[in-house]
């Protein structure tokens, strides 16, 4: 951990917690048809430099993707209308939203599942329950590729 110019130990530099010296302006796209679910993950990567918005299906998706270029993708698999995997399947088809990263965080633990995700450019894979931490140090790793 590194000292604050007022010699006070700056929580930022210590490489955990949050996300807000290094990704300042970012924004984070989060995605689950449950809204408990939602709240949760918001509530873990919210932070005053970060932009997170929030959908409920993967159209939505899709729609809010054209109108915030998220740097981020927290995606559920299992949603209604739309599943997550097609989602990141049109995500991976245009050059415009190809190099997005996208957390798949999903009820789905089968290995084939897993496969599937990573061989559609999952950037990382996390299955419910999950742990906040975790889901924090991987979207840090994402910001960090954007």
């Amino acid at each position: 951990m590194s000292k604050a110019p007022d010699g006070i130990d700056d929580p930022a530099s210590s490489g955990c917690g949050s996300l807000a010296v290094k990704h300042r302006g970012k924004t984070i796209l989060i995605a689950d048809d449950e809204e408990d679910l939602r709240l949760l993950v918001q509530i873990t990567l919210e932070d005053p430099s970060l932009r997170v918005v929030t959908v409920e299906n993967g159209y939505r998706v899709l729609e809010r993707v054209r109108e915030e270029h998220p740097d981020v993708i927290v995606l559920d698999w299992m949603m209604p209308g739309l599943s997550g995997i097609e989602v990141l399947k049109r995500l991976r088809a245009k050059p415009e939203t190809a190099a997005i990263p996208v957390v798949v965080l999903t009820a789905r633990d089968q290995p084939e599942d897993m496969e599937e995700a990573r061989l559609l450019g999952a950037f990382a894979y996390l299955t419910k329950p999950f742990s906040p931490l975790e889901l924090l140090e991987r979207v840090q790793d994402a910001l960090l590729r954007r």
